[in-house]
Order: C-alpha cells, then sequence, then structure tokens
C-alpha cells in the first residue's frame, strides 16, 4: 500500500491548498471529492496539478511583472484539457 509522503510546509495552509486543488480540478473538467480519489486515472490527476503549477507560474510571473503586461492566458487550453478528461 502507497503512503502519502507529500508534506505541507506550511500546515495552516492545508484548507486553501485543498481549495486550490478541488479549484483546479472543476476548471480542467474533473469531478474531484473529498478524501479517496484513487479512480481517476492519471491523465486525470496529471491535468489537475498542471493546472495547479500553471496558475502558479502565471501568479508569479504576474508578480514579477508588477501586475502588468498580457501574461499567460489561463484559458487557452482548459477547453482540450476538458474534452480529454471526459473521454476517461
Amino acid at each position: 500500500m502507497a503512503t502519502n509522503s507529500n508534506q505541507i510546509l506550511v500546515p495552516q495552509a492545508r484548507a486553501a491548498m485543498d481549495q486550490f486543488k478541488f479549484e483546479s480540478a472543476q476548471e480542467v473538467g474533473v469531478n474531484l471529492k473529498q478524501g479517496y480519489n484513487g479512480d481517476l486515472t492519471s491523465r486525470q490527476a496529471g491535468s489537475i496539478g498542471g493546472q495547479m503549477v500553471k496558475k502558479m507560474i502565471y501568479d508569479y510571473q504576474q508578480r514579477a511583472a508588477g501586475g502588468q503586461g498580457q501574461g499567460l492566458s489561463m484559458t487557452q487550453d482548459l477547453s482540450s484539457i476538458k474534452q480529454q478528461n471526459q473521454q476517461y
């Protein structure tokens, strides 16, 4: 049986990170539920993590640019990711 070795560095951020994960799952069209989600495909789980990383990079770039400029479009690939996830 696998064990989860992920550790949140700031324990007070656990609720915010869970909310972030659920928002990202919704954006890519994955039905994530509280607790065990072992029924997800690797593609679905990866798209959630990928969306989280994209959002974090986008946020960093916006902060580094002082909130100026065009930045990345967060919705560019969402429709194709949702379609792929709904196939599984």
